[in-house]
């Protein structure tokens, strides 16, 4: 039905575009197949009524035209119903650009590049298009996570959702109840920013951490969605970025790479080891715990604490 309705509006469409001049109905019943196949002019009445009323709701112009000898007539005049010329620099299509790749894993991936192929075909200039073949950087996003595509809609719906997460310090996953605000991919990850219901207050959660289906649920927001939403200070401070003091770990030679690109200073050790000083905040201690048995935390003391007992807590499973 759905299909149907929608075939039978294109058609509409087309004619009212095509013609010359004002159309009356009894002309738009006989060229139309779905108003042939009405059962009775009051059927057929209805349905054209209705589906005038759907065009112009989604934004057409539809002049109503009374000739000289009192008929009816209807016309989409071109110049109505035509888009302003569409006009982009440089900074607004990179930007175009690089939303239409984080759809390249997604279902959505068809429609971002053929719509980006489109905005091409009118005239969108492409950044840096003289340099593209020689350029050994683009710039990617990421949206892997099964998570993401749910709860984008979810973020752009408005509706709540409930999901099992594991926290870092964790064996297992919990269900969350969340109201989600809004995502960012943030260092290679994506996080979703929302309020948690059974916690009363807002979170940030990592999609690599989402476990299983995201449901949606029924039923409006309990909270009040922030005028803005600052998903990566959020997460920036709860990874430690909001540095209060400094940290002395010990680095396997070799590994942890994010760490060593962070630390004020670095010292070649002995037997395989670098001893490393490195910004500390709130959340330093999750992640540090992510780089497992090449990361040993010096000081200070309630910083290692923090770790052994997370990795205590993950090997109890």
């Amino acid at each position: 039905m759905a299909i149907a309705k929608a075939e039978r509006l294109m058609n509409l469409a087309l004619c009212l575009l095509g013609t010359g001049r004002p159309l009356t109905k009894r002309e738009l019943r006989t060229s139309i197949e779905a108003y042939i196949e009405a059962g009775t002019e009051d059927a057929f009445n209805r349905m054209f009524e209705r589906d005038k009323d759907d065009l112009r709701e989604l934004g057409m112009v539809i002049d109503t035209v009374e000739s000289l000898d009192g008929e009816i007539g209807y016309l989409a005049r071109r110049d109505r119903n035509r888009l302003p010329p569409l006009t982009l620099d440089a900074e607004e299509a990179a930007a175009l650009g690089l939303a239409a790749k984080v759809w390249q894993q997604a279902r959505l991936a068809g429609a971002a590049s053929g719509a980006l192929q489109k905005l091409r075909a009118a005239g969108m200039p492409l950044a840096g298009a003289e340099q593209e073949t020689f350029s050994a950087l683009e710039p990617r996003i990421p949206a892997g996570e099964a998570a993401f595509e749910p709860l984008m809609i979810a973020c752009r719906d408005r509706r709540p959702v409930t999901f099992d997460y594991r926290k870092s310090n964790a064996a297992h996953a919990e269900q969350r109840q969340v109201e989600p605000w809004a995502l960012e991919c943030w260092r290679g990850h994506w996080y979703l920013a929302g309020y948690d219901r059974e916690r009363r207050a807002e979170r940030v959660f990592r999609l690599s951490r989402i476990s299983g289906r995201v449901r949606s649920r029924s039923g409006a927001f309990t909270a009040e969605v922030p005028g803005v939403v600052a998903v990566r200070e959020s997460v920036a401070e709860w990874a430690g970025e909001s540095a209060t003091g400094a940290a002395r770990i010990r680095l396997r030679a070799g590994a942890g790479y994010p760490l060593r690109a962070r630390a004020t200073w670095t010292r070649e050790g002995e037997n395989g080891w670098d001893e490393l000083e490195i910004p500390h905040g709130h959340g330093l201690g999750a992640w540090l715990v992510e780089f497992g048995p090449d990361v040993i935390v010096l000081e200070p003391a309630e910083l290692r604490a923090d770790v052994v007992d997370r990795l205590r807590a993950v090997a109890k499973g």
